[in-house]
């Protein structure tokens, strides 16, 4: 198994230690949590990039990458939610955008076209992860100033998410003229 396979299986195994920790009433617990979160969110930029760079892209990575990320991104929104620092609806919007892009994909591999991330899925994952950390960190340190940051940031995330699953469906609206 290369290092980007193994990094992204790290990721899958971080997501219930960053659960348990940003959950536990242990000391600190919520601070660990959120460094295990920005680790096993570091992982998914370096898989990447190392992948790219030295040509270690497999089959195991396309498959397990975004499943990985997913399953990091709706941790995070669902124990968010359950911490009440989000509301509902957020999460509920950015989980089926996730299933609804999945299926597209999973549509168009049944006719052998594979659909690359597009400009606004990647901006859309780096909107969701700085606002995810930033309500990890209960919107420390723009707290202390009584800035909403991590209300912008996730206002801002929604918005991206919204438009990156309309872009993805969109641009591959042919996949669905193939269905009989």
């Amino acid at each position: 198994m290369n290092l980007p396979n193994k990094l992204t299986l790290l990721r899958v195994l971080l997501v219930p230690f960053f659960i348990y920790f940003f959950l536990s009433d242990i000391k600190y617990g919520q601070l660990i949590g959120a460094v295990v979160f920005i680790i096993a969110s570091l992982t998914d930029m370096l898989d990447g990039q190392i992948a790219r760079k030295y040509n270690l892209i497999t089959t195991f990575g396309k498959f397990m990458d975004p499943l990985a990320d997913k399953l990091l991104v709706c941790s995070a929104l669902i124990v968010l939610v359950e911490k009440s620092y989000i509301s509902s609806w957020i999460a509920i919007v950015i989980i089926a955008r996730e299933f609804a892009v999945t299926g597209l994909r999973t549509l168009a591999a049944s006719d052998g076209i594979v659909i690359a991330a597009s400009g606004w899925g990647k901006i859309k994952t780096i909107t969701q992860m700085v606002a995810i950390v930033s309500m990890l960190f209960d919107n420390y340190p723009f707290s202390l100033f009584n800035f909403p940051f991590s209300n912008i940031a996730m206002i801002l995330a929604v918005i991206f998410t919204i438009i990156s699953g309309a872009d993805y469906f969109w641009l591959n609206r042919k996949v669905f003229s193939h269905m009989s």
